[in-house]
């Protein structure tokens, strides 16, 4: 099987935003009362807004109801709302936007999956919004990673089997969804934490299409 689609994870693929993501539950994590460490931070990596939350409540031994857990999230999101207005083309991580260039000269269609209901905003802030054929984020799915649901979705709107898609991942939740879903999956990070990806880069600096193409076809 060719290479004929990428589809790309947001935080820690595209943007670095985790650090806003941090800022905004350990605010809402102080407002409980809950010790928020940026080491607790890392396990909410790859995680939906609900799953987090839940897991910083699990941390507190809280049991709050939904109508509650609704209105925690709201606040929390209303925070990274505000942190992530100012992002701009200059919070592109090393590597990003020239891989996609070169994908999309090369007609390689091109994805996001993320579960971040926040994916497009973002997108828009850097500048990149035109150069993806579709956009699937946490607003157009019901189940969160590892389950490869996200990434199902982008390839059935891109129109194109999951064999002939690389995804990159940052999170080791991500990759296991992307080999599930029959994808070939590059992690994004420190190979340790992402042992189950096919390939392991610590950025996409100097990735190219060709590179991209022999290790699929190996």
């Amino acid at each position: 099987m060719g290479l004929k689609a990428c589809l790309f994870d947001m935080d820690g693929v595209i943007v670095d935003s985790a650090v806003h993501h941090f800022v905004a539950w350990k605010r809402l994590a102080d407002e409980l009362s809950i010790s928020f460490t940026e080491e607790d931070n890392h396990a909410l990596k790859g995680l939906s807004r609900v799953d987090s939350l839940d897991h910083i409540l699990r941390m507190g031994h809280l049991h709050l109801d939904e109508k509650t857990k609704v209105k925690l999230m709201d606040q929390k999101n209303a925070w990274y709302l505000d942190l992530i207005q100012g992002m701009r083309e200059e919070d592109i991580l090393p590597g990003a936007k020239e891989l996609i260039e070169s994908l999309v000269a090369e007609g390689i269609r091109v994805g996001l999956g993320s579960s971040s209901r926040n994916a497009q905003l973002i997108l828009d802030n850097v500048g990149l919004t035109p150069l993806f054929d579709t956009v699937v984020d946490g607003n157009h799915i019901t189940l969160s990673k590892p389950d490869p649901e996200v990434f199902l979705k982008g390839a059935a709107a891109l129109g194109i089997d999951p064999r002939e898609i690389v995804v990159f991942e940052d999170a080791a939740s991500g990759v296991k969804a992307a080999k599930t879903g029959g994808f070939f999956a590059v992690g994004v990070g420190e190979e340790e934490q992402l042992s189950e990806a096919d390939k392991v880069v610590p950025d996409l600096s100097g990735l190219t299409v060709d590179r991209l193409r022999t290790w699929m076809s190996a």
